[in-house]
């Protein structure tokens, strides 16, 4: 009865957290909704199917946290740990390929991009290319653990990689998939594996780490987001097929009640197969070689239950009730004002940030792996101003109507520049902060807020080159804006040696002999 107690407790901390982080996204739409001048008027289909997705989305948020607390973050500590205590490399390897791919396969939103490339590949080879791609990389990563490798020249090396096959895809004429390629290295680092993957580096590195422990606990997900990217762009450059997008169907139901019904029935089995792959591989796991006892084995059962419950209802209130507002928002504010319609991005990316739940659990990893070096304050106004700035300069391209390489390309460049003057632990979390960066709320509210503006100013045969390629920018910009905290870190403590050599210099004798 006490155990209840406290959970319900830190269950009511994590909605009471995630009211004040959907709150300001929230009220945004209601006053657009409520005064005139918005010209952006809501049925009262729309109005209650909003605010029932909002009430979900909270609560969502609220239970998806806690259980990630309760489960998924021990799960993947203990794993991590526990595979590497067996002194196995070739196990801890294919354990980690196999984990790798099969979560992937099994996410969401892989499904979802599969279906709109389905014109131009076939997507049941995407799903798995993508998979192969996420568990090769799963395993570079621990690799770079294992024998101590630096995280900068791993990802300047793939990086060069992957633009040398962007420019290739360019040369054969499929520019348009460009945008969606490197989204797919965002939608496969979802809500589900972040948490439990992030969490098998800190076991991994635990055990095999050294005193760059904490450097090498962060860099997976980073890893895990190339393997994608390369798979669309490998697909896409022998793809002959030209593609084709339909706008999805952003109507809203005038029967609310059936629509959150029929989306959760759907989105229930979705998480079930993604949680319950990796539910079994831990519970493969705890049979071999964990052997945890009961009474934490209950903990992270009732954590999975959470975690479940809450990504269920999380996900249902978006697709539901955000989905079809973020896609009318854009398109009526694209009928007005350019610079308004960019400063607009610009505040909606600061406040989908706060509500995306996966974030909330990087920040309390690298608070705590950090041991208060990074603080969650910091991480979060990091990430608000990098996603804040990523969707300002997503309407700008929406705009004029300019390729994404003006973008990702000296954007990555900037990005592995800075990883050479800043401490290696800030490269890694900024690299897991971009793949964690671009979660549900930026595919299932941003991406059709983005499609909404094209389809206004540029037409719907320009969404794939100028709407898709949002999430990239989402999961590029944190690199930047994480990194120059460290850089500014450095500086700052430059500037205070030289202030106190000044000051020893410019003591005279009895000032040091006092101070002595």
């Amino acid at each position: 009865m006490k155990k209840l107690v406290i959970i319900l407790k830190e269950l009511r901390a994590k909605i009471v957290e995630a009211l004040i982080s959907a709150l300001p996204i929230t009220a945004i739409v209601y006053l657009m909704a409520l005064l005139p001048f918005f010209d952006f008027d809501m049925s009262a289909a729309e109005l209650i199917t909003f605010t029932v997705g909002a009430v979900l989305l909270i609560v969502g948020i609220g239970l998806f946290n806690l259980g990630a607390d309760l489960a998924m973050t021990p799960m993947g500590a203990h794993v991590g740990s526990g595979l590497s205590k067996q002194k196995k490399l070739s196990l801890l390897l294919s354990v980690c390929f196999v984990l790798g791919m099969l979560i992937t396969i099994a996410e969401p939103d892989l499904q979802v991009l599969a279906n709109q490339v389905s014109a131009v590949m076939n997507g049941t080879v995407l799903v798995y290319a993508v998979g192969i791609g996420v568990g090769a990389f799963l395993v570079i990563a621990i690799l770079k653990i294992v024998f101590r490798k630096s995280l900068s020249q791993i990802l300047m090396l793939f990086y060069m990689l992957l633009f040398a096959l962007a420019l290739i895809l360019i040369v054969s004429g499929n520019e348009n998939l460009l945008p969606m390629a490197f989204d797919s290295g965002g939608v496969t680092t979802g809500p589900i594996t972040v948490p439990f993957i992030m969490a098998l580096g800190v076991g991994i590195s635990n055990v095999l780490g050294d005193r760059r422990s904490k450097e090498n606990s962060f860099g997976l997900v980073a890893l895990c987001s190339v393997g994608p990217i390369l798979a669309v762009l490998v697909l896409g450059i022998f793809s002959r097929n030209e593609l084709t997008y339909e706008i999805p169907d952003y109507t809203v139901s005038i029967d609310v009640l059936g629509s959150f019904l029929h989306t959760a029935a759907h989105t229930c089995k979705e998480v079930a197969l993604a949680l319950g792959l990796i539910v079994v591989f831990f519970l493969i796991c705890q049979m071999l070689f964990l052997k945890l006892p009961m009474k934490r084995l209950a903990r992270i059962a009732v954590g999975v239950a959470f975690t479940y419950i809450g990504l269920v209802i999380f996900l249902t209130g978006v697709n539901v009730g955000f989905m079809p507002i973020g896609y009318k928002m854009g398109y009526a504010l694209a009928q007005g004002s350019e610079g308004f319609l960019i400063g607009f991005g610009l505040v909606v990316g600061v406040l989908v940030v706060l509500a995306e739940p996966a974030i909330h659990v990087l920040n309390a990893q690298v608070e705590d792996v950090t041991g208060g070096l990074v603080s969650k304050k910091s991480m979060m106004t990091g990430l608000c101003i990098g996603v804040g700035a990523s969707i300002a300069l997503s309407m700008i391209r929406i705009v004029f109507d300019f390729s994404l390489v003006y973008y990702v390309v000296p954007g990555y460049f900037i990005s592995l520049a800075l990883s050479l003057f800043v401490p290696p632990v800030y490269t890694a979390i900024a690299f897991d902060s971009g793949g964690v960066a671009s979660g549900p709320m930026t595919s299932g509210f941003i991406l059709p807020f983005a499609i909404g503006a094209c389809v206004s100013m540029q037409g719907a045969d320009a969404v794939l080159r100028d709407a898709f390629g949002v999430v990239a920018l989402v999961a590029m910009t944190p690199l930047i804006t994480i990194q120059l905290l460290g850089f500014r870190g450095i500086v700052a403590e430059k500037v205070n040696e030289r202030r106190a050599m000044k000051r020893i210099l410019g003591a005279d004798d009895q000032q040091i002999i006092n101070f002595m």
